[in-house]
């Protein structure tokens, strides 16, 4: 056995470790002490599974070892419930079938599912759309997107283990009929936070949209078609949504359930919260990863250590098998459906410290390679270590109703590239297959912020002072996004999951860039495709840099030409003009001027001007503009023929409101908390004096 070693994790590392995985007793003191004690726990607990004693200890050491290591981490459901009577799995999927029944047993399993650590996905797509007649109560339905709030409510209320809340992912097939009100749920970027959410994409939809033809809409409730949407139209507004708020995904649907080794299961609909796990229902996935990067080895071919990869590769399928014997599920329907299946997923990280090490652009020709030359290695060693445990222990009780039958096989699935996230920090890599975010960041993580450098950054700094780095250190933001999506195609090839990958876009992205990025995963064979324009969320999880409190909006640069329209509307101070321009079909800069008003009217209007383009430029919805200007008051207003203009700032809204919509979630209504004279806000009383002008609706 190999001496065990403390001292190589990080300070960054001890502190996830004791904050999150480290098992305490029922006064609050640390039975975990180390990382040691905490590798140990887990196991000797997995290795349970074993027949005797001899073999539990034999493999209770190798498992030890590889954690020890950092060769291999379990997810974090592992880590933290080994022998403490809890679920160790990170993935459900749980139904939703059209009876009111269905869906709050689905909300009761999803809190179930949550309390224990794990991550829950909805298919949506079963219920019937909003308006629909309900013959028990002579009414009509909500629709699936007023369930989808019932349960992330549910999922507000449930903390997992005392540290963090319950991850949810909710699906609706691009053919119901509420799939635009689905769409664009979460534009706001503040409801919905417990929620990702994907589009269930078919085959039929993507050839449409290449044609620029029609598809049907799907009523699960008539079993019937009964409308057809422009492809065009709908995939539009998938792309709006995805760049303004990083909502919603794309799932290629068809594609999965055409790869799916179980489908005479029948159909999957659903996956895990980050889309790496496509699943049946009450099926879960036991994940777990391989850090490549400490097989590097410079007088190796490929400089990998390819025979102690091997033996990590079959270890590692040994260890998640195990997980799925000993596992203490929440739902009795859990288990059964895993244990028929058992369904696991071995995946990566380190994969761009690796590329450093080898001094390898992270998306260029040479990296790609080595990607196919790496994963079908471990899909080889993988399969074979399934085959084996299939003549050892048995094979999976659905083998005959799958791509197996007649075959040795333990595992319906054997790979899956998931984020590796906070199992990353401790073994001290990359996440996953993803290019460094950023060689100096923060992560909010813990219900705080962790700085971090990156090692091999680091070193060469230090070896290197005041020289430019070079051009293989390369970030996340620096690759342009078909270098993402080749990589992720690059693993997806060989991965019976399937990949999650975020492809990171920067704040000045584009529309258009969305669009080809949507349209290049489906064409290279992705499974799904999760976009993030940095910035389009108030809050996100890594920020570049030294703090997350530095960090500022970036306005977009303003092309030579835009199209525009121009307004005008009467003010209590004269005729106001404003000018709206567009890019990509939203609004980008405001422009307003106001005539023979006195200059410092002019200059009034002008600076209101500028400081709603910036805004706009800087990526901020345009309705939260609208809220900020509706219903400031001021010293003239005057009735027109659209109502009420109490100031320029009003008369910008409502100019904004004419072509953009109608924002009803006004914060500044007048009659309730603000002065029609001044602007200042009236206490709340039933008859109000304003404390700056004097003004009162009573006198």
């Amino acid at each position: 056995m190999v001496p065990v070693k403390d001292e190589g994790f990080s300070p960054n590392a001890m502190k996830i470790l004791r904050t999150r995985y480290f098992m305490k007793n029922e006064k609050g003191d640390f039975i975990d002490k180390k990382p040691s004690d905490l590798f140990r726990r887990v196991a000797d607990y997995i290795a349970s599974a074993e027949k005797t004693k001899e073999e539990q200890k034999e493999w209770a050491d190798k498992f030890f070892e590889a954690m020890m290591a950092r060769n291999f981490m379990p997810n974090s459901p592992t880590l933290t419930g080994a022998g403490r009577d809890m679920c160790l799995s990170a993935c459900f999927v749980l139904p939703i079938e059209d009876s009111m029944e269905s869906i709050f047993n689905a909300v009761k399993n999803a809190a179930l599912v949550h309390k224990e650590g794990g991550g829950t996905g909805f298919d949506f797509s079963l219920l019937r759309p909003k308006g629909s007649f309900v013959r028990k109560t002579q009414g009509v339905a909500s629709g699936p997107v007023s369930f989808l709030r019932v349960i992330d409510a549910a999922t507000e209320a449930v903390k997992q283990g005392g540290t963090r809340r319950g991850a949810n992912i909710g699906l609706l097939r691009v053919d119901h009929p509420d799939i635009e009100e689905f769409i664009t749920m979460k534009r706001d970027g503040k409801t919905l936070n417990n929620f990702n959410i994907s589009v269930a994409i078919t085959d039929d939809f993507m050839k449409a949209l290449k044609h620029d033809g029609d598809y049907w809409l799907y009523n699960p409730y008539l079993k019937k078609k009964t409308a057809k949407k422009k492809a065009r139209d709908i995939f539009k507004l998938i792309v709006e949504s995805a760049w303004t708020v990083g909502d919603p995904g794309l799932i290629f649907i068809d594609r999965i359930n055409k790869l799916n080794p179980t489908r005479e299961l029948g159909p999957i609909s659903a996956t895990n919260p980050c889309g790496e796990q496509p699943l049946h229902p009450y099926e879960s996935c036991n994940l777990g990863s391989i850090n490549v990067a400490n097989f590097y080895s410079a007088d190796q071919p490929d400089e990998l250590d390819w025979e102690n990869l091997a033996a990590t590769i079959e270890l590692a399928i040994r260890f998640l098998d195990n997980v799925i014997d000993v596992n203490k599920y929440p739902l009795p329907q859990i288990a059964e459906m895993t244990r028929a299946n058992r369904r696991i997923g071995l995946g990566i990280m380190g994969w761009a410290d690796l590329l450093l090490k080898k001094k390898l652009h992270y998306d260029s020709p040479e990296a790609l390679a080595l990607a196919d030359k790496l994963v079908s290695f471990m899909r080889q060693k993988a399969d074979q270590e399934s085959e084996k445990l299939g003549e050892l222990k048995g094979n999976f009780p659905n083998i005959d109703l799958s791509i197996y039958k007649g075959k040795k096989r333990r595992n319906a699935t054997v790979l899956t590239i998931a984020p590796t996230g906070t199992i990353s920090r401790i073994a001290g890599c990359s996440s996953s297959i993803e290019p460094i975010f950023a060689f100096e960041f923060v992560s909010k993580i813990l219900d705080g912020e962790i700085k971090d450098i990156h090692p091999l950054y680091e070193e060469w700094k230090a070896e290197h002072p005041d020289e430019p780095l070079p051009a293989y250190f390369v970030t996340a933001h620096e690759v342009q996004y078909e270098g993402h999506i080749r990589m992720q195609a690059a693993f997806q090839k060989y991965v019976d999951n399937s990949v999650s990958k975020t492809i990171n876009l920067p704040n000045q992205a584009s529309f258009e860039d969305v669009e080809k990025a949507y349209l290049l995963a489906y064409d290279l064979g992705t499974k799904g495709i999760t976009i993030y324009r940095d910035g389009s969320k108030a809050e996100q999880v890594l920020y570049a840099g030294a703090s997350a409190a530095k960090q500022k909006l970036i306005p977009r640069d303003r092309p030579v030409s835009l199209p525009s329209i121009t307004d005008k509307i009467k003010t209590g101070l004269g005729n106001l003009y404003v000018t709206i321009t567009y890019l990509d079909n939203k609004p980008f800069e405001v422009f307003t001027s106001i005539g023979k008003s006195g200059y410092s009217t002019m200059a009034d209007a002008e600076a209101i001007g500028r400081l709603i383009s910036l805004a706009l430029r800087s990526g901020v919805d345009s309705k939260e503009v609208i809220l900020q200007l509706k219903g400031i008051g001021g010293s003239e207003p005057v009735f027109t023929e659209g109502g009420l203009v109490q100031s320029i700032p009003d008369a910008v809204a409502k100019v904004l409101e004419r072509h953009l919509g109608e924002v009803k979630e006004n914060r500044r209504d007048f009659l309730k908390d603000i002065c029609p004279l001044c602007g200042a806000t009236l206490p709340d009383e039933k008859c109000p004096v304003c404390p700056n002008c004097g003004w009162t609706r009573c006198s």
